[in-house]
């Protein structure tokens, strides 16, 4: 048997409502349960539902036409049954003069980009914050019935930046410059136009760290070298074995293609006459602490006498940057993309502060600032592994396992 779609009471002042969208066209088969077509009223959008099986045999009210509740707006049958016309009137209203000028304005902002003007779902609302705000409605992915573009997907949506305009803004970067200058200007600048850079500070208490090391020299002496307790090289544990913990931390993202490495690659940031380099530790994870400080000593005299191979230039996964030898505190170091993550180092300092007894004692603090792709971490993950490498810091005894 025949059956209308009816246009739904949405609330209790609801009089009328608006066709949207139709997702089905006439000779359609659905299926009970279908979203036909979505509508809306002054407030809400709603997608409406096929009530049975059947043909759409018949569309009484055309897309942004208005009909009054509870009227027919289709019409559900077998194939060849005759349609029974609609009593209500439907109504397409002339668009109201703020309407036109708000369509004027985005199509004026946003021209077509091709011949053929793609279709776009999108509800009233949605459209006019759309062109309020001054966004082009079409990159955006909406997430309500058949892909309809919502007023929260409107609200919640981020510009991407568009790859002709940083080709354009990037090929001015290093302009008057040479050399190894130039590189790295155009690998700072292209740095920041891609990712979403956000840096967390914060002091780890490094007094155990510190106490730690006199204990190790006077039990172990000369069979220790001065590097496998340097700063450099516990620090550099701390980082691996955190990044092991927070594996999603160690990885990389260009070009739309995000990788979590299974290997951990870690990059000591290094300055020299010419600039900034940064040679690699490969596979960091399965280095003892003693192994681990020989290669960070052979790759930062390496990199200063530029005897280097190639390979030990590139394939970082996380890079640490240390400006403590300077007397810096905190700074926001840029990331080294493609990579996510890296960690900046600043000079330790001494701080009297009240231990667990009441009593006043020093305390060493070393500054850390962590730097991280907000595109692809979140900063709560962030401040969770910046965390770890203070654990870790602060009970130096679990950097030997």
């Amino acid at each position: 048997m025949a059956t209308n779609i009816i246009m739904p009471k949405l609330g209790l002042t609801m009089t009328e409502g608006t066709v949207e969208s139709w997702y089905k066209k006439e000779g359609d088969a659905v299926k009970k349960g279908d979203i036909v077509c979505t509508i809306s009223s002054e407030k809400l959008t709603h997608d409406v539902e096929a009530p049975e099986d059947g043909i759409l045999l018949k569309i009484f009210v055309e897309e942004m036409g208005q009909i009054s509740c509870k009227e027919p707006i289709g019409y559900i049958g077998e194939l060849g049954e005759k349609v029974v016309e609609a009593s209500g009137s439907a109504k397409k209203t002339a668009p109201t003069e703020e309407q036109v000028q708000l369509e004027a304005q985005v199509h004026a902002s946003f021209p077509p980009r091709h011949k053929e003007v793609e279709r776009f779902f999108i509800t009233p609302i949605a459209r006019k914050i759309a062109a309020e705000r001054g966004i082009d409605y079409s990159e955006i992915t909406g997430t309500g019935g058949n892909g309809r573009i919502t007023r929260r997907d409107v609200e919640n949506f981020v510009p991407s930046i568009k790859a002709a305009s940083v080709t354009v803004n990037n090929a001015n970067a290093g302009e008057g410059l040479s050399g190894m200058r130039k590189v790295i200007a155009k690998r700072m600048h292209n740095s920041l136009q891609q990712t979403a850079q956000v840096t967390l500070h914060r002091k780890a208490n490094v007094s155990p760290l510190m106490t730690f090391r006199t204990d190790m020299k006077t039990k172990l002496g000369d069979s220790l070298s001065g590097s496998q307790l340097s700063i450099n090289t516990l620090l550099a544990r701390a980082v691996v074995l955190a990044l092991k913990d927070f594996p999603d931390m160690n990885a990389s993202y260009a070009n739309g293609e995000h990788v979590v490495h299974e290997n951990i690659h870690i990059g000591m940031a290094v300055a020299i006459d010419e600039g900034l380099i940064v040679p690699v530790v490969k596979d960091a994870a399965n280095k003892t602490l003693t192994k681990l400080a020989e290669n960070i000593t052979n790759i930062t005299s390496g990199a200063r006498s530029n005897t280097l191979s190639s390979d030990l230039l590139t394939g970082s996964t996380f890079t640490i940057s240390n400006l403590g030898y300077a007397g810096i505190e905190y700074f926001t170091p840029i990331l080294n993309t493609p990579e996510i993550g890296i960690l900046g180092v600043g000079a330790i300092a001494h701080r009297l502060v009240f231990s667990d007894n009441k009593e006043i004692v020093e305390q060493q603090e070393l500054p850390l600032s962590l730097t991280f792709d907000h595109q692809v971490v979140d900063g709560a993950l962030a401040a969770e592994f910046l965390q770890c490498i203070c654990n870790y810091l602060e009970k130096p005894y679990l950097l030997l396992f």
